[in-house]
C-alpha cells in the first residue's frame, strides 16, 4: 500500500502546486516531467487474440513508449471478482492511478465498487454507458462509433455477394453488438434493398466452438460474406476462408488469416482515447467521464481493402467513408422499420452518432433474420 499512497499524494501535491502556477517557483519541473504515471491494463482474454483484447493491447503497447508512463498488463481475467482482485493488486503492488479494465462485464458491479474503494485512482472502462449522478467521477467510459466502419463493411460485402445471403455471428444482443449488426445490414442493404442478414447469438464472448459452427451452419445456408462480434473473429475468419467465402472483420486486421476471401472490416484504434486519458492524468486534469468518437475522430478506422473487393465497391464504400469524416453521414435516419415491422425511427428523424439514444439500442432492423 506504501508504494501507490505515495504516488498518489506526489501527484496530487503536484496537481495543487500547478493549479496555483507555483511548481516553478518553488524549483520544480512540471508534473508530468517527474512524475511516473503507472497505467494498468486487464483483458479478458489473450493479447494475441487477433481481435478486441489484441486491438486494446496495440494500444497499452504505444503508451508505453510515451515518457513518463509505466504500463502494468494482466490477461484471461474473468468477468467476475478476480478482475477486482487484479485492479487491487495493480493499486496496492504496482502504483496504478489509471486503470483500463476493458471487457464489457467488469464495468457493473466490479469497477463501480473499486472505483468507491479507491477515490484517487482513475478508471477508464471500454462501452459501457457512464451515467452523470449515478456513478462514481473517478470512473468513466470510453467508446469508438465502429459501426460507422460496420457499415462500410455492409456496403463492400453487398457488393460481393452473390447469394444475397449476409451473416452475422454475434456474442450477446447488447446494445452495442445491436447496433453494429443494424449498421452492417443498412450498409448492405444501400447497395440491395434485398439483401439479408442472417444473424447466430453464441451466448458469450469467446465460444471458438460455437462460433466454428455458427459459421459452417451460415455458409451451408447460402451465406456467402459473412462478420461478426465476438471477441476473437480468429475462428470465424479462418472457417470463412476454408470453405471459400468472403469475410469482414472486426476489432483487428485479421487479412493474413484469410489473403483470398478478406474484404476489409471494422477496426479500433484505441490509442486515441488511451493517450487522451494518460495525458489528462499527467496533466492533473479532470478524468472525462463520457468519451467518444468515431472515423472522423481517431477512434475507429477500416482495414484496407483485399484484393477481391471491385472497383465499384470501392468508390461507393470512399465517397461514404468521405462523408463520414465530415461529419455529414447519418447511419440511423429514419424512416426505419425493425425486422419485426415496426418503425423504430421515423419519417425525418436523424439520431446522429452522438444521440444517447442510440446506445440504449434494442431492435434489429428490417432485413435482419433473427431474434434478440
Amino acid at each position: 500500500m506504501g508504494q501507490a499512497s505515495e504516488g498518489m499524494n506526489r501527484r496530487d501535491v503536484l496537481k495543487t502546486l500547478g493549479a496555483v502556477g507555483a511548481l516553478t517557483a518553488l524549483g520544480h519541473r512540471p508534473a508530468a516531467a517527474v512524475d511516473k504515471l503507472v497505467v494498468g491494463v486487464i483483458y479478458v482474454g489473450p493479447r494475441d487474440d487477433y481481435g478486441y483484447n489484441q486491438a486494446q493491447a496495440q494500444a497499452a503497447a504505444a503508451i508505453k513508449k510515451m515518457p513518463g508512463v509505466v504500463v502494468v498488463e494482466q490477461e484471461k481475467v474473468p468477468e467476475t471478482t478476480d478482475v477486482q482482485k487484479t485492479m487491487g493488486s495493480m493499486i496496492e503492488q504496482d502504483g496504478a492511478t489509471l486503470l483500463f479494465p476493458t471487457s464489457f462485464g467488469y464495468f457493473d458491479p466490479h469497477i463501480l465498487k473499486m472505483a468507491e474503494k479507491y477515490p484517487k485512482v482513475r478508471f477508464a472502462h471500454c462501452g459501457g454507458l457512464w451515467t452523470e449522478g449515478k456513478h462514481p467521477k473517478n470512473a468513466g467510459s470510453y467508446f469508438g462509433y465502429i459501426d460507422e466502419c460496420q457499415y462500410l463493411n455492409g456496403v463492400v460485402a453487398g457488393h460481393a455477394s452473390k447469394s444475397k445471403k449476409l451473416g452475422f455471428i454475434a456474442a450477446k444482443p447488447i446494445p452495442q453488438v445491436l447496433r453494429n449488426i443494424n449498421a452492417f445490414t443498412l450498409g448492405a442493404r444501400s447497395v440491395d434493398p434485398k439483401i439479408t442478414t442472417t444473424l447466430i447469438f453464441t451466448g458469450d464472448w469467446s465460444l471458438p466452438v460455437k462460433e466454428a459452427e455458427a459459421a459452417n451452419s451460415l455458409i451451408d445456408q447460402g451465406v456467402d460474406v459473412v462478420t461478426c462480434h465476438v471477441d476473437s473473429p480468429k475462428v470465424i475468419v479462418e472457417t470463412a476462408e476454408r470453405r471459400g467465402i468472403f469475410v469482414c472483420g472486426y476489432h483487428a486486421d485479421q487479412a493474413t488469416l484469410a489473403p483470398k476471401g478478406y474484404l476489409t472490416g471494422a477496426e479500433w484504434n484505441w490509442l486515441t482515447p488511451y493517450t487522451t486519458h494518460v495525458k489528462d492524468a499527467q496533466a492533473g486534469k479532470p478524468l472525462v467521464n463520457f468519451l467518444r468518437g468515431g472515423l472522423k475522430e481517431g477512434f475507429v478506422k477500416p482495414s484496407a481493402y483485399g484484393k477481391a473487393v471491385s472497383e465499384s465497391a470501392r468508390k461507393k464504400a470512399d465517397a461514404v467513408k468521405a462523408q463520414m469524416l465530415k461529419g455529414d453521414f447519418v447511419i440511423f435516419k429514419g424512416p426505419i422499420k425493425d425486422n419485426t415491422g415496426k418503425t423504430v425511427i421515423d419519417q425525418g428523424v436523424a439520431q446522429k452518432q452522438t444521440d444517447v439514444v442510440l446506445e440504449q439500442m434494442s431492435y434489429l432492423v428490417d432485413g435482419v433474420i433473427g431474434k434478440v
